[in-house]
C-alpha cells in the first residue's frame, strides 16, 4: 500500500436532510452552494425537484470547501444523545437507505484521523497521547477496510454480530457489520466522528503528520485496535466481548508499570474486591488537567467511571429489564454472576425472576438491559437491598470502568502521556508483544 487510501463514512440517515455547502462545489456537472435539503421519496433521493438514486457533491476547493450537515444525532443510545450541526471536508453523497436519506463523507483516511482523534478525546491532549491514538485509530480503520476487500467478503478481523439462545442461555454480541453502502459510520458504534466541528488543533495534524501510515501489527497482519474510556484497571480479553477468537495483542494485564502483577478477576471473590476497591492504574485518576484532555464537554458529564454506582428500586429494575429486554422476567430476584472476563467484566449475568430465569451476554447485551441507555461497563457487584417475602427492594450495582475494557484505554493512555512515556511505549503496553509497522 503506497497511496493514502480514502474512506466512506456513513454521518446520518434521515427522512429529510438540510445540508449547507460552504462554497462551490460541482454536482451533475453544475456549480451548487448554500442551503438545500433532499428528501425521501418514491424510493429516490428528492433534490431540486429531481429524483436519484445517488446524488453527489464534489469540492471545487478541497481545502477551501467544507459543508455542513443540520441536526446530526451523536452518542445513538448512549446516556449523553444529543443533536448538533457539524462541518465536514470532502465530498458528500447522498443515497437511499430503507425509507430514509443517508449523508456519507468521503475523504482521505488521514484527513479522517484529524477528526476523529478530536472527535474521541479533546484536541488538546498531549501530544504522545495524540500520536498513539492516530496509530491505533488508523490501525482500526485499516483493518476494517482490509476485512472489507478481502476476496470472501467476510475476512478474519472483524466476525458479524451474533445471538446464540438456548432455553437457559441468550448469549449476544454486536460488532460492526451492518455497513453496506459505506466503509464506517460516524458514532460511538465504529469511530467518533464529526468532521471539522471539533476542530484540529496544531498538535493533533502534527500527531497525524508524524505517524503518517503507520499501524499497529502482531505477526505482520494489522491488529483490531480496540479502544475504550476506561479499562477500570486491567485489561479485558477480545473474546468475552465479541466473537469467540483470541488475539495474543488483546490480552489481559494491569494498567499500570507493575503490567504483569493483576489478580485472576475471574475468580468472583477477587473480583468483588478489587470493584469494591480503588487500585493503583494509570486510568485511576481525578486528574481534572488529565481528563479535560481526554474528555469532550459531553463526555466530561460523566465524572464517576473508574468506580461508579447505580441504584434501581424493586419496580425500577423490574420494568426497566422487561422493556430493554423485551421478556417478563416478573419481580427480579436476582443477579448472579455466571462468567467474568480478565478484567472483571461480567459477559455472563443471570437474570432471576418471579416468572422465568435466563442467563444473559455478552458484556454489551449485559450493559444495555441494565440501563435505559448502556451501563458505564459490565464490571460490577450486586448489592440487594430490603427483603418483603424473599424480594428484594433494591439493587445497587458497584461497578468498574467505562466501556469494554479492551485494547487502549483512553484516560490511562492519557495519563501515561503526562507522565512522559512516548506514543511507541503507551501502544505496546496496550497492545502485547505486537510491533508499529509503516504501510505508505
Amino acid at each position: 500500500m503506497n497511496e493514502v487510501p480514502k474512506v466512506n463514512v456513513g454521518i446520518m440517515s434521515e427522512p429529510e436532510i438540510e445540508f449547507t455547502l460552504n462554497g462551490e462545489y460541482i454536482s451533475d456537472n453544475i456549480k451548487i452552494s448554500g442551503v438545500h435539503k433532499a428528501t425521501f421519496s418514491n424510493g429516490k433521493v428528492l433534490f431540486n425537484d429531481k429524483e436519484a438514486d445517488t446524488v453527489v457533491f464534489v469540492p471545487v476547493d478541497a481545502e477551501k470547501c467544507s459543508f455542513t450537515l443540520h441536526d446530526v444525532t451523536i452518542g445513538v443510545n448512549f446516556h449523553w444523545q444529543r443533536k448538533e450541526n457539524q462541518t465536514f471536508r470532502g465530498a458528500l453523497k447522498l443515497i437511499v437507505e430503507g425509507k430514509k436519506v443517508t449523508a456519507i463523507n468521503t475523504l482521505s483516511v488521514e484527513k479522517y484521523l484529524e477528526s476523529v482523534i478530536s472527535s474521541e478525546m479533546s484536541a488538546t491532549a498531549s501530544l504522545e497521547l495524540l500520536k498513539a491514538h492516530a496509530v491505533i485509530s488508523r490501525s482500526w480503520l485499516l483493518s476494517q477496510l482490509h476485512d472489507e476487500h478481502s476476496e470472501d467478503g467476510n475476512g478474519s478481523l472483524s466476525a458479524p454480530s451474533a445471538c446464540v439462545t438456548s432455553a437457559d442461555e441468550q448469549i449476544c454480541w454486536y460488532d460492526r457489520d451492518n455497513h453496506v453502502n459505506f466503509d464506517v459510520c460516524a458514532d460511538d458504534h465504529c469511530q467518533r466522528y464529526q468532521g471539522i466541528t471539533r476542530e484540529s488543533t496544531e498538535n493533533v495534524c502534527q500527531a497525524v503528520k508524524e505517524t503518517w501510515g503507520q499501524v499497529v501489527a502482531y505477526n505482520g497482519e494489522i491488529c483490531d485496535a480496540r479502544f475504550s474510556k476506561c479499562c477500570g484497571g486491567a485489561f479485558e480479553q477480545f473474546e468475552n466481548c465479541w466473537e469467540p477468537t483470541h488475539h495474543p495483542y488483546l490480552d489481559v494485564r494491569l494498567d499500570g508499570p507493575d503490567e504483569d502483577n493483576y489478580p485472576d478477576l475471574t475468580d468472583e471473590k477477587n473480583a468483588e474486591k478489587w470493584i469494591l476497591s480503588s487500585p493503583k492504574a494509570f486510568c485511576n485518576t481525578s486528574d481534572n488537567k488529565i481528563l479535560s484532555q481526554v474528555l469532550n464537554n459531553y463526555d466530561q458529564e460523566t465524572t464517576d467511571f473508574y468506580r461508579w454506582k447505580v441504584e434501581y428500586t424493586q419496580e425500577q429494575i423490574s420494568k426497566l429489564i422487561r422493556e430493554r429486554s423485551g421478556i417478563d422476567f416478573g419481580e427480579i430476584l436476582d443477579l448472579e454472576p455466571v462468567a467474568r472476563g480478565t478484567s472483571g467484566r461480567l459477559y455472563k449475568l443471570r437474570f432471576v425472576g418471579s416468572k422465568r430465569t435466563l442467563v444473559i451476554g455478552k458484556e454489551l447485551e449485559i450493559r444495555r438491559i441494565l440501563s435505559p441507555s448502556h451501563l458505564y461497563s459490565s464490571a460490577f457487584v450486586v448489592e440487594k437491598v430490603g427483603d418483603v417475602h424473599g424480594v428484594p427492594q433494591k439493587f445497587i450495582l458497584h461497578g468498574a470502568g467505562w466501556g469494554h475494557g479492551v485494547g487502549l484505554c483512553q484516560i490511562g493512555a492519557a495519563v501515561m502521556g503526562e507522565k512522559g512515556y512516548n506514543y511507541q511505549s503507551i501502544l505496546l503496553h496496550y497492545f502485547i508483544n505486537a510491533s508499529i509497522d509503516k504501510l505508505y
